[in-house]
Parts: structure tokens; sequence; C-alpha cells
């Protein structure tokens, strides 16, 4: 059973910081960590990814928050990080992770957390 959560969202006004995170529980079963993102939705439109890493490294950003948001990961624990910074109000959305894993052997499998708010006023 996987289980992911993320927390962090709040209110805040244009310009501001916010940190995200992500756990992704495994219930003491072992797997392998494929990679973690985090993803966005903003209300009437499509979810849109807004960073990525991957178990190489390999870390993409969306070019809407390119040089404002940065990602991070302590694999050991499954967790993801996303520090937000210089925030507008289009960042305003529903911010989700998910965590991509697999059991010993297996295909990588992704998995969703509820998501957490994000507002960002003017």
């Amino acid at each position: 059973q996987v289980q992911v959560v993320e927390s962090g969202g709040d209110s805040v006004q244009v310009g501001g910081s916010l940190k995200l995170s992500c756990a992704a529980s495994t219930s003491g079963d072992i797997f392998r960590n494929c990679g973690m993102a985090w993803f966005r939705q903003a209300p009437g439109k499509e979810r849109e990814l807004v960073s990525d890493i991957r178990s190489d490294g390999t870390i993409t950003y969306a070019d809407s928050v390119k040089g404002r948001f940065t990602i991070s990961q302590d694999n050991a624990e499954n967790t993801l990080y996303i520090q937000m910074k210089s925030l507008k109000t289009e960042d305003t959305a529903v911010y989700y992770c998910a965590a991509d894993l697999a059991r010993l052997g297996g295909l990588c499998h992704r998995y969703w957390g509820q998501g957490t708010q994000v507002s960002v006023s003017s």
C-alpha cells in the first residue's frame, strides 16, 4: 500500500514564498523510487507539470517556474520538496505530488497525492 501526502499549501501575497512537501509511505514494503514530480491544476485548467526529478537526478521545470521554483528530494525517505519563490497570482492552483515507485523487479507505477492548495493574491 502506497500513500502520498502533500503539505505546506497556504495563502500568500504576490512575491511571497512557500515550501511544499510530499511524503510517500509504503507501509514497510520495499519500493524502488523511479522519480517524483509536482503537478498543479488551476480552476478551469488542465493539470500541468511543474517540476520533475528522476532517479538519475535529471530535473525539469515548466518554463513558467524556471528560476523561481526549486525541486529537491530525499530518496531515502521518499520525500519530495519544492521551494517556491517570487510567487505570482498565476501560481494559484492545487499542487499535486506524483511518486513513481516500483516494487523490486517490477515496473514503475505512478501514485498521486490528494493535493494541497496554494493561493497567491495581490
